[in-house]
């Protein structure tokens, strides 16, 4: 039993009538997500980054020697423009990213890993991803891929869907009601 099977119960007993099975997947979700968070801040804390420094130091490797414009990192990264804006000042005063100017339009600017902040993805992706693994250990490997591709179907309806990404808040925070 956990949390979620106790709120079901309650539902049961409280409103026999109430549907409140979507909670068993959604309650969740969320309740993992929240256990997730704390795991993966954890690590990033190790390297000295948030883990929204951590995901656009991430983006711009996994991209490789492609430079990205700060509109296209805003969108790999599911950010406004201004909450972008202020990463990329923290990273960049960090020394870990620098702004680039197109050589021909110069309205555009790049931005690009520093060698430093190449060095600190490098050295904090293997620990994240082990961190990672670590946390779906009570899984197979088929089990994974399972509750890989549903989330996928999930979430695939979600982002067609959306016009825009969704905001992140300070209070995105739900718990099963």
């Amino acid at each position: 039993m956990d949390h979620v099977d106790d709120v079901l119960a309650e539902w049961a007993t409280e409103w026999p009538g109430l549907d409140a099975s979507p909670q068993a997947v959604v309650g969740r979700v969320s309740r993992l997500s929240r256990y997730f968070e704390r795991e993966l801040v954890r690590i990033f804390n190790q390297f000295e980054l948030t883990g929204g420094e951590f995901d656009v130091l991430a983006t711009l490797r996994r991209r490789g020697s492609k430079p990205l414009t700060q509109t296209e990192l805003t969108k790999a990264c599911m950010l406004s423009s201004a909450a972008m804006t202020n990463r990329i000042d923290q990273l960049d005063k960090a020394g870990l990213v620098q702004r680039m100017t197109d050589s021909v339009d110069r309205r555009v600017v790049f931005v690009v890993l520093t060698e430093r902040g190449l060095a600190v993805i490098e050295k904090a992706l293997i620990p994240h991803m082990d961190n990672e693994l670590e946390m779906l250990n009570a899984l197979t490997v088929p089990e994974r891929e399972t509750l890989a591709r549903l989330l996928k179907k999930l979430l695939i309806v979600r982002e067609v869907d959306s016009v825009s990404p969704p905001r992140r808040t300070g209070s995105s925070q739900t718990d099963t009601a």
